[in-house]
């Protein structure tokens, strides 16, 4: 038995991670814009990477630092060209040079880990041509952080570069930005990332079926490193071997085929055998929204084609399913009706997603989008009651696109003649729908027949809701009114957790903080009948909505004490007693009115005590 240890097992995401620029996959421009600025000799002195996680920005920012600090025996100036490893690659690589730094900013926010790296960018490097300070998730550092940093980046030594890497570019503040030479990463496409996968299988001697590697690379959304940690765990489920059914009990997924029949299904208008089809594929293992996840995808695919028919013969991750019958009914269906698909369905997933009976909300609403394939659209429907013969039931024709069954068998005609009800009188007669042969609803008589059918009277027009007794127009109308109410829980609430998205008369539409009560809309939708003696409506938005009251306190305190510092006669008494702080400013009594309704902190004055001057 032999005393040599066995080397580690390393993960396929860090064993296969580029080393080099030519390893990089999909960020072309990138790497095009960086070699001519090396050629050229205007290398930037900070960069800022953004991008969804797993495309690349880390290691990016070390390939970066090992162009920068090039040297051989042969070459030493910057050089994007890094096929011979030179003296400080291997160190930089591994994260373990002494001078590349790389700082995490999620656990070092404050102002101190940046104080600490402006002190130190005044030494030289140690070793390498330049010290590179490589700071990733940079969105996380605090506004005082930020705030430090600005004057060290706008003028940095001649031997010290910056490198950012962010997911969250928005968080960003501006006046960081504008210093910085920013590059956008971009998610990776199927198709490559499935010939990357289809390499590293191949590097592993694996055996690798083009249709899992497929499902693989869809799943991973762009992310090279999700792909390669879902590839090494079906490696592990498959025993060595990747095979699509493996990777598709594995992920949840549906197969591709039988998605495509549920699909046709629900464009044929039938329900029944659309229900009894998705019921069929959740028995195997499939998630409800992963198959409705995929019938959006499809839809996608089938839109798509209709305007792109030679995409199908360019993407290697379709399947000879996808490719044949996406084109077939890219053909026969129209854009109304696979839009309309595709909005509901949109709307559906974040259901299903969210409820607590997942199977049944995607019944509900593959349901729908049966029953909506085979309804004519708006104009299709008034074309249709205005060439029909007086004394006749209006029944508009389908396009030929729907597919949709007759009156006869699977419930084609009930949506054209559910739209003619609606433009009927209110005292037209109506059925209710019954069962077909096909599953569907069957047709449904819902027009009279009578004489004269009263088609010209106008709908009567919805009643506005009421207004509420006692305005409220913002977050601050709703605070006053649970401070009148003497409701000081929910006067804090308010300030703390809610952030506004609408406010009109009646209705109310948030955001909250993570920290809000669980009951907190339905408690403030009863406050609010109580208070204003009107049922308000009261909505959780998916809108982010915008700041809540405390913080906008908050950043007007901390404005207004910044501006309290800059004020000269402030500025000599701090410097007259060292370690004193500004702990709080407040109005003069005489501030005018017109300044406090501009700004509750406008005009700040700071009382100040001797005896308090070391406090804090």
């Amino acid at each position: 038995m032999s005393d040599t240890p066995a080397t580690p097992y390393r993960v396929l995401a860090r064993k296969y991670r580029p080393r080099d620029f030519s390893d990089l996959i999909g960020q072309e421009p990138m790497v095009r814009t960086l070699k001519n600025a090396f050629s050229a000799g205007r290398i930037a002195q900070a960069w800022m990477l953004t991008g969804v996680r797993g495309v690349g920005k880390t290691t990016t920012a070390r390939i970066l630092a090992r162009a920068l600090n090039y040297r051989t025996d042969t070459i030493d100036r910057p050089h994007i060209d890094l096929a011979e490893p030179g003296e400080h690659c291997e160190a930089i690589m591994e994260g373990r040079h002494v001078d590349v730094i790389e700082m995490d900013a999620a656990s070092h926010t404050g102002i101190d880990d940046i104080r600490e790296i402006i002190e130190q960018v005044r030494y030289r490097p140690v070793s390498a041509r330049y010290k590179v300070y490589i700071i990733d998730e940079v969105h996380m550092l605090s506004t005082q952080a930020f705030n430090g940093l600005l004057k060290t980046l706008e003028e940095p030594p001649e031997h010290v570069k910056f490198i950012f890497a962010t997911t969250e570019i928005r968080k960003v503040p501006i006046t960081v930005l504008s210093r910085c030479q920013r590059f956008d990463l971009r998610r990776i496409e199927t198709a490559e990332l499935a010939q990357h996968l289809r390499r590293i299988a191949d590097l592993e001697s694996v055996e690798a079926e083009e249709e899992a590697l497929a499902m693989i690379a869809r799943a991973a959304e762009g992310s090279v490193r999700d792909s390669l940690s879902i590839l090494d765990q079906a490696i592990a489920h498959g025993s060595g071997a990747v095979t699509a059914e493996a990777v598709r009990s594995m992920l949840g997924l549906a197969d591709r085929a039988r998605v495509i029949d549920l699909f046709e299904h629900l464009m044929s208008g039938r329900v029944a055998e659309a229900l009894d089809e998705f019921r069929a594929q959740y028995d195997v293992g499939a998630d409800p929204a992963v198959v409705l996840t995929d019938l959006a995808d499809f839809t996608h695919l089938v839109t798509r084609l209709r305007f792109v028919p030679q995409a199908a013969e360019n993407d290697p991750s379709l399947t000879p399913d996808e490719r044949t019958r996406g084109l077939e009914f890219a053909k026969r269906l129209p854009v109304k009706v696979l839009s309309r698909a595709w909005q509901m369905l949109l709307k559906g997933i974040p259901e299903t997603e969210l409820s607590s009976r997942p199977v049944a909300a995607a019944e509900m609403v593959l349901i729908r989008l049966a029953h909506a394939a085979t309804l004519p659209t708006l104009d299709e429907a008034l074309k249709a009651l205005d060439s029909a013969p007086a004394g006749e039931p209006s029944r508009p024709a389908l396009s030929a696109g729907s597919s949709a069954p007759s009156a006869s068998g699977n419930g084609g005609g009930s949506g054209a003649q559910a739209v003619a009800q609606a433009a009927a009188p209110a005292s037209a007669p109506d059925r209710a729908p019954t069962a077909g042969a096909g599953g569907g609803a069957s047709a449904m008589r819902l027009v009279s027949s009578g004489p004269e059918p009263r088609l010209q009277e106008a709908p009567r027009p919805e009643p506005e809701p009421e207004r509420p007794a006692v305005p409220v127009y913002s977050m601050q109308d709703l605070v006053d009114l649970a401070d009148r109410h003497r409701d000081p829980l929910m006067k804090v609430n308010l300030r703390k957790c809610v952030r506004p998205v609408s406010i009109e008369p009646g209705k109310l539409a948030v955001s909250l903080t993570e920290d809000a009560p669980r009951a907190l809309l339905g408690d403030l939708s009863r406050k609010l009948l109580e208070w204003t003696g009107t049922r308000w409506v009261v909505s959780l938005s998916r809108e982010p909505g915008g700041k809540t009251l405390e913080e906008i306190d908050t950043e007007r305190r901390e404005m207004a004490v910044a501006d309290a510092g800059r004020d000269p006669e402030i500025a000599a008494i701090l410097a007259a007693f060292p370690g004193a702080k500004i702990i709080d400013v407040r109005l003069a009594e005489g501030a005018a009115d017109a300044d406090i309704a501009e700004d509750e902190f406008a005009a700040p004055e700071v009382p100040f005590d001797p005896d308090e001057a070391d406090e804090l």
